[in-house]
């Protein structure tokens, strides 16, 4: 039975360490057809990307996908609710990886930008 606590506890020590995980806040703008922010470097970690909609004049939204594969998005990426008109709106939590993504908005309509993880 002792046996059995510990394993316990030493499994949910490691899951409080898990979720302690650090997440960082990518603030992102949209005016009419276009991201103010261009190109985006970031170290590997965990993510909520906070979109604002600065006098678009329609609802936005927010994709993320690898550079390799456009068309596999980052679903947790994606804003939890479309982004209205001078307001703001959050993703989920995203973990990213090094490497090149893509971001962009389909709603808007922007071209794709570049997010580096290093």
């Amino acid at each position: 039975m002792k046996k059995i606590i510990a394993v316990v506890v030493l499994f949910v020590g490691f899951a409080f360490t898990a979720n302690a995980q650090k997440v960082k806040t990518v603030a992102l703008e949209q005016t009419k057809g276009e991201f103010t922010q261009k190109q985006i470097t970031l170290s590997e970690g965990t993510y909520i990307f906070e979109i604002a909609n600065n006098e678009v004049g329609h609802d936005v939204g927010f994709v993320l996908a690898p550079k390799s594969n456009v068309k596999k998005h980052i679903k947790n990426a994606y804003v939890t609710k479309p982004v209205k008109n001078n307001s703001k709106s959050t993703s989920n939590k995203v973990t990213l990886k090094k490497g090149e993504y893509v971001y962009f908005c389909p709603l808007n309509p922007t071209p794709q930008y570049t997010l580096i993880v290093k």
